[in-house]
């Protein structure tokens, strides 16, 4: 079979085509209208929101919304994920991630792989202690939402502890706990205030269609159609993306993605493209906007799809970016919670900031420009650091300007 040229794109092009993507030629509604449809509407671009517990500025997975939608109601996205009939469920994906409920099943590939890749402590519940991972099995089962030590507190009650008995303790039901959700056995109903995973049975949380399908793992998806249709995802969330970029988002590896990509490539259902100055082919979405111009404005998160991959966001921006979290403080170049500042079609800035909430401010620990940076990107740097501070509910922006 004989493949279509590939489509030409300059970079500034496969730029454009990223962010509308993303989202990010979507008008922001009115600060403090958003509704649960505009939530969608990113959910529906990104596919795929990272979890983190860093909570220097917000926990990471607020700032996407907020970076598309301005000042928004937090617990918006709160009830998409706690509350039925769910919009978001937190799995596994690119690392802990909230996904729409229907990508669950794809992932079942790692949910089958959890005794041989999950990490040692979850391995070894599973292989030393099975009776009490089936015994935390039915814990939650039985009385889920539960946090871990809710869980330890009902097998208190259930199976007192005795010298002679697992020797089970919080650690031990904490990795049995992980290792169920690693394997798809139980998900998570949603997170505590202090960022606990309150888990639950698939049933209680998973819409009736797709509970069906998750709690039978053979009716789940063949691993190569969910291979493709992870990859399509992917090339839809990225308009236009290497290998490379396509199968980071869901973490695939390379012998996943690629009998996947050539089969979609063979059906026409992805382009082959070439952007200049990148060395290795690209692939868009037949359906991906081509806008001649992108004005948008937005502080990201460490942590945001747009930014994940960390060739892409070099290739495309010119914008060399590391996350400095575990760097020693006097050999930080940036900072230690950096948000890059995307103005127009660039990124033009990284700001360190941390929201100071003992002193009712947001402070911008330091701000570091781009060389070239327009003389517009300040006022508009300062536009959202204002109301940024306003959504975190802070009096005033402080610090370097």
């Amino acid at each position: 079979m004989t493949l279509p040229e590939p489509v030409r794109l300059s970079r500034s092009q496969a730029r454009r085509i990223a962010l509308a993507a993303q989202g990010f030629l979507d008008p922001r509604p009115a600060p403090g209208t958003a509704t649960m449809r505009h939530l969608q509407r990113v959910v529906d671009r990104v596919q795929i929101v990272q979890i983190d517990s860093v909570n220097v500025v917000t926990r990471s997975q607020y700032l996407p919304f907020f970076s598309r939608l301005g000042d928004y109601d937090t617990t918006l996205l709160d009830r998409a994920r706690d509350r039925a009939p769910r919009r978001l469920v937190e799995y596994w994906a690119h690392e802990a991630s909230l996904v729409p409920p229907s990508t669950w099943p794809l992932l079942d590939f790692r949910m089958q792989r959890a005794h041989a890749d999950a990490w040692g402590g979850m391995q070894r519940v599973a292989r030393e202690h099975p009776g009490l991972v089936a015994a935390v099995k039915a814990e939650v089962v039985a009385g889920g939402p539960l946090t871990s030590r809710q869980v330890e507190a009902a097998l208190e009650h259930d199976l007192p502890r005795g010298r002679e008995h697992w020797g089970w303790n919080w650690s031990l039901v904490k990795s049995a706990l992980e290792h169920l959700f690693w394997a798809g056995e139980i998900t998570s109903a949603g997170r505590t205030s202090q960022f606990e995973r309150r888990y639950a049975s698939l049933e209680r949380v998973l819409p009736r269609e797709v509970a069906t399908v998750a709690v039978d793992p053979v009716r789940r998806p063949p691993h190569d159609q969910a291979f493709r249709e992870l990859m399509m995802i992917a090339a839809r969330a990225h308009g236009v993306g290497t290998e490379q970029c396509l199968r980071d988002y869901f973490r695939l590896k390379p012998e996943q993605a690629r009998p996947a990509l050539a089969s979609l490539v063979a059906e026409g259902q992805l382009v082959p493209a070439t952007i200049e100055g990148w060395r290795r082919p690209a692939y868009l979405h037949p359906e991906a906007r081509r806008p001649r111009r992108v004005q948008a404005q937005a502080l990201l998160s460490p942590f945001d799809s747009l930014i994940w991959q960390r060739d892409r966001t070099a290739a495309l921006f010119g914008f060399d970016y590391r996350l400095e979290i575990y760097v020693p403080a006097p050999e930080r170049v940036h900072g230690y919670y950096v948000l890059p500042f995307l103005f127009g079609d660039e990124l033009v800035a990284r700001c360190d900031l941390k929201a100071d909430r003992a002193a009712g401010v947001l402070r911008v620990q330091s701000l570091h420009w781009e060389p070239g940076a327009p003389s517009e990107a300040r006022p508009a740097l300062a536009e959202e650091l204002s109301l940024m501070a306003r959504w975190l509910g802070l009096g005033e922006v402080v610090g370097a300007g």
